[in-house]
Order: C-alpha cells, then structure tokens, then sequence
C-alpha cells in the first residue's frame, strides 16, 4: 500500500487520516498543534469503535490508529509517496506552505490539493513540481463520502492523474473529473446557495431553522444550506466565497456579513459546538 502524508488535522484532514488507514495505507499525520494531532487520534478512534453501529462496516479501532504515525513539522512527510494538503481555506497560508513541501519530500513525491475553491494550477506554481500536483475535493463526512471532485491543473501529468485515481479508488472513491476553476462544480453552486441562506438570516426573512426546513421538506434535502454550512465549518464557508468574489470579481459572491460576524465570533458549527445550530449537546 502506498505511504500517504496527510497535511493538517482539522475534521477533513482527520477525515482523510482515517478513510485512508481503514483502507490499508500508511499515514502519516501532520499539524503544526501537537494537540490537534492528538484530537484527531481520539476522534478517529471514536469513529472506529461506533462504525458498525452507524451502519458502518466493523472497524478494528487498534489496527486502523496502528498504520497512522504523526508530527508537527513537515520532515515527518519525507518518505511519502503522495500527500494530501487540508489547511485552512487561505490562499497566503497555502501558498506559503507548497515551497516547503517541495523542500520536505522527495522529489518525486505528488501532491494532491484539497481545496474548495483555490485553482489547482494556481497553488501548483508555488512548486517546482506543477506536474506532480492535482486537485482532489474531498466532501465530508470523508470516510462516508463515495465521490470526489478530481481536478488536474494546467500542467498536471497523466502519471499523477493516475497515482491519484488509483489512490481513491482503494479509498472507495468514485473519482469525477472536472475542469480547474475556482469553486469546481460543487462549490461554485453550494458556496452561493449557502451565502444567500445566510442572507435570509441576516435581513430577518427567517431564521436558521425555517430556512434549513424549507429545504428539507419541500425539496427533499437531507440537510439544509445552514446546516451543512455548520458541518463544513461556518469559517470554511466564509474562505470559500471570498475565493470565488476575489477570483471572479462578481458581485454575486459578495460574502454575507453575517458569515463575517460569525467567523470572527467563533461559531464555526459542529467543530465549534455552534454555529446556525446548537450542537452543545454533542
């Protein structure tokens, strides 16, 4: 199996430790928090143990933790065949992180950008490698998630496209190609839908709940636009659209103030325990 690093333990990096450990890989996890790092072990383990009641497939918790090895500085990533980038949705923050990543791994080492809206081909001119880089949007829950966006960049090679396909496909991962554009297809429609919910919100056409219910009820979405934005992180949404606003220069991707406030407020959703919605009970 191939040796992966997975850069950055928030709840997607956390997602894609875990999907590619239950999938036999080596990972090797990395943040610069050493308390992050370990966060993401307990919660990969609480995963594990509760898999099969969630109607998930039985999950040995020890063997899964036991392929996961972590740090807090990139040199842990130097045997890594691909890694897999899932910092902060900031372009000065990714920027600055692919030259030291091209310094870390070895020459030949992919890297794969999971990314909500930064240009692949953007980010792959921060390397010396642009051939070796690929965009891969992960949704999330990760490890319950069948389908990814696959996004190669300007210069992205055939080898890499490969490595990468044959990496999520022993992630049970459908892989679906799209072109690079900020926002890919999915966010360029959710980040839009999501901040206009906020909107609503925010003029008092209704609250969080009514217009999560609409959605639900009427449409027949599983989740409504805020909850999902609770799960994505309230923070990561906000990053997102002003991407899209400062990409496309359209007015249409104005960020709703509401997001602002939130973000700097702390209510970043589930990870926060609120964001739209209370989540004090979990």
């Amino acid at each position: 199996m191939t040796k992966v690093g997975v850069v950055g333990a928030g709840v997607m990096g956390t997602g894609v430790a875990q999907n590619l450990a239950t999938s036999g890989h080596e990972v090797t996890l990395v943040d610069v928090d050493g308390a992050t790092v370990s966060a993401a072990l307990d919660r990969i383990e609480l995963e594990c143990r509760m898999s099969r009641m969630l109607g998930g497939p039985e999950l040995d918790a020890d063997a899964v933790l036991a392929r996961i090895s972590t740090g807090t500085k990139l040199e842990a990533l130097a045997e890594s065949a691909v890694v897999i980038e899932n910092i902060t949705e900031n372009w000065d923050l990714k920027a600055r992180l692919y030259p030291r990543l091209d310094a870390a791994c070895k020459d030949d080492t992919v890297f794969v950008v999971n990314t909500s809206a930064i240009p692949i081909t953007k980010l792959a001119a921060c390397t010396g490698r642009p051939d070796r880089v690929l965009g891969v949007h992960f949704m999330n829950p990760v490890p319950m998630k069948s389908a990814c966006e696959f996004i190669p960049g300007y210069h992205t090679s055939e080898a890499t496209k490969d490595t990468v396909r044959e990496l999520l496909e022993s992630m049970g991962k459908k892989p679906i190609p799209v072109n690079d554009a900020s926002g890919f297809v999915s966010n360029r429609v959710l980040m839009l839908t999501v901040n206009e919910a906020a909107f609503l919100v925010h003029e008092g056409v209704a609250d969080a709940a009514t217009v999560d219910e609409v959605f639900r009820e009427c449409f027949g979405h599983p989740m409504g636009p805020l909850e999902t934005a609770d799960l994505i992180g309230v923070d990561t949404i906000l990053y997102s659209v002003e991407v899209l606003y400062e990409e496309f220069n359209d007015s249409k991707y104005r960020p709703c103030p509401l997001l602002k406030q939130m973000t700097a407020a702390g209510l970043h959703g589930r990870k926060s325990g609120k964001g739209f919605h209370s989540y004090s009970h979990a």
